[in-house]
């Protein structure tokens, strides 16, 4: 069994920093790709950055330049590292991560959201 949470969001004032941890657990092999998600109230939902274990992201014109997504193995977590932070970067942010589990099928597993807010 998988299970992925993520941790970090928080009240920021503007021009501050914070970092989202999304971390998988359970039988996994290894993560193969991670997305960065966001939802502001009454939006739809984004995509923020699109990480894969090659090596490669892709970040969304509105954070390039301020966020950056990194990944450490030794503990199946993939980081959000969000800098510069403006009042429109307040969502509910998420992580879709795609597993290769134990056996190594590939699985897909949403976090439950962290809630960021960026006001003075």
């Amino acid at each position: 069994q998988v299970q992925v949470v993520e941790s970090g969001g928080g009240l920021v004032q503007p021009g501050g920093s914070l970092r989202l941890s999304c971390a998988a657990s359970g039988s996994i092999f290894s993560i193969y790709a991670v997305g960065w998600y966001r939802q502001a109230p009454g939006k739809q939902r984004e995509l923020v950055a699109l990480f894969t274990n090659g090596g490669s992201t892709n970040y969304a014109h509105f954070v390039q330049g301020r966020f950056t997504v990194s990944k450490d193995n030794t503990k199946n977590t993939v980081y959000l590292q969000m800098n510069s932070l403006k009042p429109e970067d307040t969502a509910v942010y998420y992580c879709n991560a795609d597993i290769i589990t134990a056996t190594y099928a590939i699985a897909d597993y949403w976090g439950q959201g962290t809630q960021v807010t960026v006001s003075s």
